[in-house]
């Protein structure tokens, strides 16, 4: 198993759910709903099986040994099973910053009740991972408009809705709004 330098914990368990950095096995079935779910993310083009590993490859292994990686990427798992996956993005280490990314297993993303469970369980950890074990001052997110559920789960789980990046995005022929939050430090145990 791969381990992140610049984290003191390398699993974060929560119940029955956990984060651990990226596994190899995971990165083709993570590849597989990336493709699936094309218009929830910033991807413009099918990923291929050779793309998908060139970039595990060029862009996510160099930041297991990095002291401030530009992206934390890990498995999220249920039981030991991956269910999705995720991390901290878009660092600024010097403001102590990082953007939430996150993406479930095509096969939970239509049934509510376990979409909402297993993403605030999700946010729980990455939470601990940002907050108490790399002592980051700030998270954020960005989610289309298109995807108000998962806005509310954001909502309940704290973070504050911080502005809207009107018509900012194609999503089939209609251009849609972006949506803001974020979550600081202080405010992660209230």
């Amino acid at each position: 198993m791969r381990h992140y330098k610049c984290l003191t914990n390398q699993r974060f368990e929560h119940n029955e759910f956990a984060l651990v950095p990226l596994r190899d096995e995971d990165i083709q079935k993570i590849r597989i709903w990336r493709n699936e779910q094309i218009t929830v993310l910033r991807q413009n083009e099918h990923i291929t099986e050779e793309m998908q590993l060139n970039y595990f490859t060029s862009q996510v292994v160099p930041n297991f040994d990095a002291s401030q990686p530009k992206q934390i990427l890990f498995s999220y798992l249920k039981n030991n099973e991956l269910i999705g996956y995720g991390g901290l993005v878009h660092f600024s280490w010097l403001d102590k910053r990082a953007e939430v990314s996150f993406l479930l297993d095509t096969k939970f993303t239509n049934n509510t009740i376990v979409h909402d469970l297993y993403f605030e369980n999700y946010l729980y950890l990455i939470q601990k991972v940002a907050f108490e074990d790399l002592i980051l001052l700030r998270l954020h997110t960005e989610v289309y408009d298109t995807r108000q559920h998962h806005i509310n789960i954001l909502e309940k789980c704290g973070f504050r809705f911080e502005g809207r990046l009107r018509e900012h995005i194609f999503i089939g022929e209609k251009m849609v709004d972006s949506i803001l939050h974020g979550k600081l430090n202080k405010e992660y145990k209230l």
